[in-house]
């Protein structure tokens, strides 16, 4: 499972976009207990 700043290197994304394309559907990230994002 990747962090979501090791996801925005990969794609070459802000975190503000990765927030967006999970908003809007386009990556589905799993939610730990503590309420992190992985993917």
């Amino acid at each position: 499972m990747l962090k979501p700043k090791e996801v925005c290197q990969k794609l070459g994304i802000s975190y503000r976009t990765l927030q967006s394309y999970v908003k809007k559907g386009y990556i589905k990230p799993v939610i730990l207990q503590s309420g992190k994002w992985r993917f």
